[in-house]
Formats: C-alpha cells, sequence, structure tokens
C-alpha cells in the first residue's frame, strides 16, 4: 500500500543523514526508499558502495572540521516523480 501511493504521488523524501554540507541521505518517509547525493550533485539510490563511501567521507569530516554537519535551513527535501526532480520552496 506504501509503495502504491508513491507511484502515485511520487517520493516523499526528508534527510535521513547529514553526511557533509554538501551530501546528505534521503529517505522516502513513505515506502523507505533511500538516496543519497553522488559526486556530481545528483540523487542516486543508496546502495552499499555509496554507504561506505558516505561513512569515510563523514569521518573525513569530523576529523577537519571537529564536529557534525548540521542542516541551518529548514527545507523541504526534494520530490521526485519519474525522472523529474521538483524543490519546494
Amino acid at each position: 500500500m506504501k509503495n502504491l501511493q508513491c507511484k502515485i504521488f511520487g517520493h516523499h523524501y526528508q534527510v535521513s543523514r547529514d553526511v557533509t554540507c554538501h551530501v546528505k541521505e534521503y529517505t522516502c518517509k513513505n515506502c523507505g526508499k533511500e538516496l543519497t547525493t553522488n559526486s556530481n550533485g545528483y540523487l542516486v539510490e543508496l546502495t552499499p558502495k555509496y554507504k561506505e563511501i558516505n561513512d569515510v567521507l563523514a569521518s573525513m569530516f569530523i576529523k577537519r572540521h571537529g564536529h557534525i554537519p548540521t542542516t541551518t535551513e529548514t527545507t523541504t527535501p526534494p520530490l521526485i516523480v519519474g525522472n523529474l526532480i521538483s524543490f519546494s520552496h
């Protein structure tokens, strides 16, 4: 039933983890699908490879800056319908 809602209305992604200031992990609050930002800035499915890359990036960020990044802006997560991404303001 949850997947049906995403198929009809699209996913509703929320930031689940701030890896660095520019890299984040997103989770759909309806179906649990996970995405992350790749090296080109595009959203891609969170695979074990990307999960490992994000873990290394997060540890390097903490070593360099001494803290975990926090989101200072309250933004609405991107909504992906098919191949289109729309951001709400």
